[in-house]
């Protein structure tokens, strides 16, 4: 195919040539879009991050601020979340089904899973709106050593008022979040030992809140990720947690 019209004066290009050019400039263009492109990624700029979560994470605020800050500085970065099982956190960061997740320790983690604690709260009582108990401010534990339990996402804070009452709790399975667990209660199905973030964000017909009497438990919210990340962009959201970590 003729490029060009060459004479002894001058060089021009023919029509094929032109549309030659035209491609050529695109492909270079292309190029150039590619190693920057290339270059954002290596640097943690452009990317997906998956990341898992359980409901306490996001009633304390914590999800949504980290997220809207990692947003705003990393505009080009898809952040894909989803609520699960604290359970199966751990596991699917092992696996790689999610790169990070926000937990609630303790919880087995496998050995190359690790993870940072990022906040602390306290544990408080919910209790059925008409049950007896709710006449009173401040609960003691053994007072509780009648009811059923409606385990939440964290069983500690359960466990832990068991052994402060002297009694080992009676529990109602896991009925799923946050909001099934508190449901369950104003049912008068039993009461839940939830965190106080919960207390404050989660406001339905029929239940009540108490602080249990004594030392706080303490509850906190970490993020899980693998020992050994390799991907620029999760490196990337974890120095932001990191920092947070460090300004505390």
């Amino acid at each position: 195919m003729r490029l060009f019209h060459r004479t002894k004066r001058s060089v021009s290009l023919t029509s094929a040539g032109e549309v030659f050019l035209e491609e050529a400039l695109r492909t270079l263009q292309q190029a150039a879009r590619a190693e920057e492109a290339a270059r954002r990624a290596g640097r943690g700029e452009i990317g997906r991050i998956e990341i898992g979560y359980i409901a306490s994470a996001a009633y304390s605020g914590l999800l949504q601020t980290e997220v809207a800050r990692f947003r705003e500085a990393y505009p080009l970065v898809q952040l894909n979340l989803i609520e699960a099982p604290m359970d199966t956190l751990p596991l699917e960061v092992s696996n790689g089904s999610l790169d990070l997740a926000f937990i609630r320790p303790p919880v087995p983690c496998p050995a190359d899973v690790t993870f940072m604690t990022l906040l602390y709260d306290d544990f408080v009582a919910a209790l059925p709106e008409q049950s007896p108990l709710a006449r009173k401010d401040i609960l003691p534990a053994a007072d509780l050593a009648s009811e059923r339990f409606i385990l939440p996402e964290q069983a500690s804070g359960t466990v832990e008022v068991g052994r402060r009452g002297r009694f080992v709790p009676r529990t109602i399975h896991n009925p799923g979040g946050l909001v099934a667990v508190i449901t369950l209660v104003s049912l008068g199905q039993g009461v839940a030992i939830v965190p106080a973030s919960v207390m404050e964000r989660v406001h339905m017909p029929g239940v009540v809140y108490r602080q249990i009497e004594g030392k706080s438990i303490p509850g906190a919210i970490a993020l899980a990720s693998r020992r050994h990340e390799k991907s620029p962009v999760v490196k990337v959201f974890l120095k932001q947690l990191k920092a947070r970590q460090a300004a505390r």
